[in-house]
């Protein structure tokens, strides 16, 4: 395939687009402890995502409820029409179910399932943003264990048995309507990985997994929007208590910031 056909298209001149991004934070809670430094977190992310040409839509302390209300506004704007992508950040305290709004008291009241944000924004009730990127950055704890186990050198790892080959139904035909994936061009990058990480963030500081998201300047020429997130795992390395994670990835193509046009 021509590498034209790899990549996702960036149809309109920079004077004629208008990116939007969408960034939930909650700080202070009515149970829970009081996230201390995400501010600094919000002033980070806003000027990353203003740097690459989107207008960031900034909510702060909202219940679930309120969160998803957020994003079925967000997703409704006219200007993903016009646009080639967005970024989805979202920023609290979380347990393994998903996040938490500002009035959770545990694991299971005012919980906001991750599997809203992808509902909100998919390709049914999404139609602005169909075939477009849509990266998602979640910064949150997602489950109360510590990340890390202690191994031998000696321990011999087992092999993975190799799935079945996945089997295309035959007799597809093509039709008036298209038929498109629910769900598509997702990227998303946890901050931890889920059920047994803690999300670790210095008090006064930027979270560990958002200081080291940190984007080469426009001179990088074409960054593929992926490496990035390879390059804040990597920095973990050293760090065994926590891991970011991309999950839920259904990117068809490669999607680069700076094409160069």
């Amino acid at each position: 395939l021509p590498f034209s056909s790899q990549i996702y298209p960036i149809c309109l001149p920079r004077e004629m687009r208008t990116r939007r991004a969408l960034l939930i934070c909650n700080i202070e809670f009515e149970h829970l402890s009081w996230r201390n430094g995400a501010e600094a977190d919000v002033e980070g992310m806003t000027k990353l995502l203003e740097g690459l040409g989107y207008v960031v839509d900034v909510h702060r302390n909202l219940t679930s409820e309120e969160m998803a209300a957020v994003m079925k506004d967000f997703a409704g704007r006219k200007e993903h029409c016009t646009s080639d992508s967005t970024f989805l950040v979202f920023m609290s305290h979380g347990v393994r179910a998903g996040l938490c709004g500002t009035k959770s008291r545990d694991e299971t009241t005012d919980i906001l399932s991750l599997d809203t944000i992808y509902e909100k924004f998919n390709n049914k009730h999404c139609r602005a943003l169909l075939g477009k990127p849509k990266v998602v950055i979640i910064q949150s704890c997602r489950g109360g264990k510590v990340g890390s186990v202690m191994v031998s050198d000696s321990a011999d790892p087992a092999v993975p048995t190799p799935s079945s080959a996945h089997k295309i139904p035959a007799g597809l035909e093509d039709d008036a309507i298209c038929e498109v994936h629910l769900e598509s061009d997702f990227a998303t990058l946890h901050s931890s990985t889920p059920g047994q990480t803690i999300s670790w963030q210095a008090p006064r500081e930027q979270a560990l997994s958002k200081r080291r998201l940190v984007w080469p300047g426009k001179s990088a020429g074409s960054l593929e929007a992926l490496a990035p997130c390879h390059g804040v795992q990597h920095s973990f390395e050293k760090f065994p208590r926590q891991l970011p994670a991309q999950e839920r990835t259904t990117m068809l193509r490669k999607f680069y910031l700076f094409p160069g046009h």
